[in-house]
């Protein structure tokens, strides 16, 4: 059994960790328009490559989240933090294509390793209430938005100004912060109750067949729709009007960045305004944002701008909601589903998204943005008949 000082100081070195992994994952979406010029393929072979790359990184966590659920070792959250950071930073300046997808896929796997662990030890500490899982858990989350929006300003800085294949170097942030975690997070076999084993089979059939924790899924994979066809598809339509890699790595830095403050004070606002309320606003809002950006980003590319930020501000504004109030659904397999939440609504969306690039090629990019726009605002009305 540990105290509750150490239970706070663990989730504070686990948030950390989530800062420093998702800076990881960021990493690649400014820089993959110049690594296709580079490494010489197109937009659609290399939306073909971040599809691959979340996949490895998100449909895998709900089956590695079984797995945590029902072990009492933390290994997936180390050894996940370690590949995230050192497959990631290599794989920019590799000279071979293969090679890079190969280094994108083991990176993306770390990624996957360590989510769903992390997600449901947090939950697993935390003693005090609701209130205060809440709280932490928006923290938690906020601090992993904040990581990846500062991943492509960190990489497209130093792309920028010193090369793609100076990237590496960055490694040694999240393999100095996995060594800490050895001393500072507490073995899963400390805590006060026994971990309760359950069958793959059954785990699966109680999560899937709740109507309740579907529509969650769904309103999280039309989340992750948006944001990532924003992060894969605008850095391609602002170096084609000539942008710099510091310009676009610094726009998708403040989207995710306002992602990450929406997330950390949703709680607060859940709390005001109701769960539903902040759900609504989140899937109703996307449409007209993203209208005015498609409108105005030839003629006033600021106004633009500040749309794509609050796009990402409203959007990611949901997530520690929807995380917290599916783990209260089935507090049994909390790992599981974070890894349902996290990762295999994202996992499904880059599946997608190996279509929706050959779709942006011939459609267009913001023709494209105008359609998927609509769909938050149709799935919204699934948010009534979740029972809270």
């Amino acid at each position: 059994m540990i105290g509750e000082k150490k239970s706070k100081l663990a989730v504070m070195w686990l948030s950390g960790a989530h800062f420093i992994n998702d800076i990881y994952t960021g990493m690649l979406n400014p820089l993959m328009p110049f690594i296709a010029a580079k490494l010489d393929f197109t937009l659609a072979f290399a939306t073909l490559i971040i599809s691959i790359s979340h996949i490895f990184s998100s449909v895998l966590q709900p089956l590695i989240g079984y797995f945590a659920d029902n072990i009492q070792r933390r290994g997936f959250i180390f050894w996940g933090l370690l590949m995230s950071s050192v497959f990631i930073s290599f794989a920019p300046g590799l000279p071979c294509k293969w090679l890079f997808i190969l280094f994108v896929v083991l990176g993306s796997l770390g990624s996957s390793l360590f989510h769903p662990q992390a997600l449901g030890v947090v939950s697993k500490f935390l003693k005090n209430g609701k209130k205060d899982v809440a709280k932490w858990m928006g923290i938690f989350i906020g601090v992993g938005a904040l990581g990846y929006s500062l991943g492509p300003l960190v990489s497209a800085s130093i792309a920028q100004f010193f090369g793609l294949g100076k990237i590496a170097p960055a490694c040694l942030i999240g393999v100095i912060w996995a060594l800490f975690m050895f001393k500072f997070v507490p073995k899963i076999s400390s805590f006060e109750e026994p971990v309760h084993k359950f069958a793959f089979t059954q785990a699966f059939v109680d999560i899937l067949t709740d109507r309740d924790l579907n529509i969650l899924f769904f309103i999280a994979m039309v989340k992750t729709l948006i944001t990532t066809s924003c992060a894969i598809f605008l850095p391609f339509l602002w170096k084609d009007m000539g942008y710099s890699k510091f310009y676009i790595g610094c726009a998708l830095f403040i989207f995710t960045f306002a992602g990450g403050v929406a997330s950390t004070i949703s709680p607060w606002l859940e709390k005001k305004f109701g769960t539903k309320a902040i759900l609504y606003l989140s899937m109703i809002s996307t449409f007209p944002l993203l209208l005015v950006f498609i409108l105005t980003y030839k003629t006033h590319p600021w106004l633009a701008l500040v749309m794509f930020i609050l796009t990402g501000a409203i959007t990611m504004m949901a997530t520690p909601v929807i995380m917290v109030v599916a783990q209260n659904l089935a507090p049994r397999y909390k790992s599981i589903i974070s890894g349902f939440v996290n990762g295999f609504s994202a996992g499904v969306i880059a599946v997608l998204m190996s279509v929706l690039g050959l779709v942006a090629e011939n459609m267009g990019i913001t023709n494209l943005l105008f359609w998927i726009s609509i769909i938050p605002v149709c799935a919204s009305l699934l948010i009534k008949y979740i029972k809270l």
